[in-house]
């Protein structure tokens, strides 16, 4: 078969999953998928509301039936369908802490209704990382934590809900994205561990997902020297077929994270990338950056039909990354119609208390369950400080957000959801936000209350530093941290273990007396 082929160049475009811009389907974009262009993949760019996204979706099957939708929706602060006000459940680290298999379980069907409104294909979704390292920039509270078993079990079952509702899922990084202090957007992060430490850390919840039946598999830009000393896993065949394919025994459909992200960029070209990790493996070509009119799909495409005519990239290879993506397109055609056919049954209060389904008829709504899982996770230290003359709060407070930048992988902007939920609570709310840009304290003098907002503060010293000048001012502020939890500071220190809207609303309603969070007792109980 010749590189003009028509045939070859489908099968080239089939293993395409690039993103857009723009709220409808630009003009190159149909024409791609005219062309056999297998997948595409959404950003918050791309999304107003699901209604729309439904339609937008409708659109991009009109060209081609079989198109992989695809979208990142963790949950928590990684959330495209909701960048905008925040995510409706808090996200992975808050499941991990209330380890309630049966409420992630819930929490992954919710997500899967919500993309399966859209009529989403796959969710790069969950993280089956292990947060080994706690300075580790790009994963942190998106794990379920830093627990091989834990992860693992939560990964299961997060699984299990999303693809119950007919939305794949995709357990991501492999071979494990937990024990690095470099952010794979920026560089390519390394990790040192032994092949003991890995087998024992980082691959147990990768395997927990294939036991599990997911759908597919993101591989991450990471050097594992203890595995390939070579190259990254995402070009690795010892890495992507040897261990993935043969040991584990994953047969889906194998993606790349996104090859513009500098740990890969920054080695080869985008089509020699993609032609390596096909080679290696990899059965679907994340580009979330395309060009305006499309020309860099099209060299994608181009890369790899030339290196099947020369040889590089055997044509079976080819056709068989081709066919799992389809049996992806497949999978969800027939999920979807199996959907329409019978309404699905409402989630139950009893999997929050572990009480068996049929005892208990009460329903619970998606933003009930997420209010909930937000109140579970959420932590006050010292015990008792309900108690103490800064809770509740009687009068609006001054709310400052010291906001380092969390990822690039967090789409939504500076978090300031806390100080628009207080001030629906206590009108007269003022909002503060410090960047590593401009490290200064607003004037915190006055009888007015203080809540301090953070994010990881252990993990970045501006923030750290910045927060004890605070703190030091004003002994009486409240700190609330979204991120991993450090050494409590203030006058109540209040964990989320999480950034989401439902997160800001519990915290809102707790500190002005709306509600009082579950004690140690009842948390270890339900």
């Amino acid at each position: 078969m010749s590189a003009s082929s028509p045939g070859l160049n489908r099968l080239a475009m089939t293993v395409l999953q690039p993103g857009f811009d723009g709220v409808e389907p630009p003009a190159w974009l149909r024409r791609a998928l005219a062309d056999g262009l297998g997948g595409t993949v959404l950003f918050a760019r791309n999304i107003v509301d699901v209604g729309q996204t439904a339609d937008l979706v409708a659109a991009l099957r009109e060209e081609n039936p079989a198109v992989v939708v695809a979208a990142d929706e963790e949950g928590g602060a990684v959330t495209r369908f909701e960048a905008g006000q925040g995510s409706s459940w808090p996200g992975n680290r808050a499941l991990g802490v209330i380890d309630d298999v049966a409420r992630t379980e819930l929490v992954g069907r919710a997500i899967g209704r919500l993309l399966a409104a859209a009529d989403v294909t796959l969710n790069y979704a969950p993280v089956a990382d292990v947060n080994a390292n706690p300075a580790n920039p790009v994963i942190g509270i998106r794990s379920f934590g830093p627990d091989p078993d834990l992860v693992a079990r939560h990964t299961a079952a997060w699984i299990t809900g999303l693809q119950a509702e007919g939305v794949a899922a995709c357990a991501k990084h492999f071979p494990g994205h937990g024990d690095t202090v470099t952010d794979s957007h920026l560089a390519l992060p390394t990790v040192h561990a032994s092949l003991d430490v890995l087998r024992g850390r980082d691959l147990p919840p990768f395997r927990a997902a294939v036991e599990a039946g997911v759908r597919s598999v993101m591989c991450g830009h990471l050097l594992v020297p203890a595995l390939d000393p070579d190259g990254p896993a995402t070009l690795s065949r010892r890495i992507l077929t040897g261990l993935l394919r043969e040991e584990l025994g994953f047969d889906g459909m194998l993606v790349t994270d996104a090859i513009e992200m500098r740990a890969v960029a920054a080695l080869h070209s985008p089509g020699e990338i993609a032609v390596r990790a096909l080679a290696a493996g990899a059965d679907a070509i994340c580009a979330g950056v395309s060009s305006p009119g499309g020309e860099s799909v099209y060299a994608l495409r181009d890369a790899i039909v030339e290196a099947v005519r020369d040889g590089r990239l055997p044509e079976e290879r080819l056709a068989e990354a081709a066919a799992r993506v389809l049996a992806v397109a497949d999978w969800h055609a027939a999920r979807a119609a199996e959907r329409r056919a019978a309404a699905p049954a409402a989630p139950s209060a009893a999997h929050l208390n572990g009480v068996e389904p049929a005892s208990v008829s009460e329903p619970v709504s998606d933003e009930d369950l997420g209010l909930e899982t937000a109140r579970a996770a959420m932590r006050v230290t010292p015990p008792g400080a309900a108690a103490g003359p800064a809770v509740p709060l009687s009068r609006p407070p001054l709310v400052v957000h010291i906001a380092p930048r969390m990822s690039q992988a967090v789409e939504s902007g500076a978090p300031v959801g806390l100080t628009r939920e207080l001030a629906g609570l206590l009108p007269g709310t003022e909002g503060h936000t410090i960047m590593a840009e401009a490290p200064t304290l607003p004037d915190l003098s006055g009888d007015r209350p203080v809540v301090l907002v953070v994010h990881d503060a252990g993990r970045h010293t501006w923030v750290s530093d910045l927060l004890a000048e605070a703190v030091q001012a004003r002994p009486d502020a409240i700190v609330v941290e979204t991120g991993i939890p450090a050494q409590p500071v203030g006058a109540v220190y209040v964990t989320t273990h999480g950034v989401s809207r439902a997160s800001d609303r519990v915290v809102a309603r707790w500190l002005t007396g709306s509600e009082q969070p579950r004690s140690r007792q009842e948390k270890a109980a339900g």
